[in-house]
């Protein structure tokens, strides 16, 4: 395992894919030290592939499983001689469809990943924080974290959650000296796109998304690193987040009025 030696640090969940994996190489190559880690072992090693051997630490483990992130974080903290100067809360899972058909345990899995995994994380990489000056918690929420998306309701409400525990630790880690960011992408070209099937077929969901906005995954890389040396606690990725937002917060009926045509005439 390689070792920090004094350059800045993140701790990356979903890296083996993604924002992830775009965050680390674009970390990486401006001489940070990268924690990698996934539930997908094989995804891992094609991210870790791509970046200078000495700059990174790789890991497999659940977001769910509290034991794993101990384990995980105890490792970083091994090679960045205890520190931790960015959290990077990232890996998620969608369920697509309306609710009545998004299956119990489809939901139950949704909340357990990207609302639990976010806490558990935070809980974990907390003691490694707060010795790191000037630390920060980067939490992946989403568009659909700003404004609530049919036929995403149970993910969407994870990522108002994300968004709301991101608020209000931001406030409350102050006294810490940690800031805790939420960062709010519109559609991004990664493989969470292929959470959506089309009825009655095998196709995926990407090419019937005609009309709408994809952005690349380096966008949102980008704009992770801007959340990093920023002072906004709500980052968006792509102009139609700064619309989706404008207009859940100034237009709201007008908002709810067009949606409820797009779902009326789905």
């Amino acid at each position: 395992m390689s070792e920090a030696r004094g350059r800045k640090t993140i701790f990356i969940t979903g890296a083996g894919s993604g924002i992830g994996r775009a965050t680390a190489h674009h970390f990486a190559q401006r001489g940070w030290y990268c924690g990698l880690y996934d539930v997908n072992a094989a995804g891992i090693a094609e991210t870790a592939a791509d970046m200078p051997v000495d700059s990174y630490c790789t890991g497999v483990f659940d977001v769910r499983d509290r034991h794993g992130w101990s384990n995980a974080v105890s490792q970083f903290g091994d090679a960045t001689g205890g520190r931790m100067h960015v959290l990077f809360n990232n890996a998620g899972i969608g369920k697509h469809g309306w609710y009545e058909d998004v299956a119990h345990d489809d939901a139950d899995l949704v909340v357990d990943v990207n609302l639990k995994g976010v806490m558990n994380g935070i809980y974990a990489a907390l003691p490694l924080l707060e010795t790191t000056p000037g630390a920060r918690v980067i939490n992946t929420a989403s568009t659909a974290g700003l404004v609530g998306s049919p036929r995403l309701a149970v993910y969407s409400a994870t990522k108002f959650a994300v968004r709301g525990l991101s608020e209000a630790l931001d406030v409350e880690f102050s006294r810490k000296n940690i800031r805790v960011i939420a960062l709010c992408p519109w559609f991004v070209d990664t493989p969470i796109l292929d959470m959506v099937e089309k009825a009655g077929s095998n196709s995926k969901e990407r090419p019937a998304m005609n009309g709408i906005e994809i952005y690349p995954v380096e966008m949102a890389a980008a704009r992770t690193w801007d959340a990093v040396h920023g002072e906004d606690v709500i980052v968006k990725v792509g102009k139609a987040a700064d619309r989706a937002h404008f207009f859940s917060r100034f237009l709201p009926k007008y908002l709810a009025k067009q949606m409820r045509k797009t779902v009326l005439n789905s």
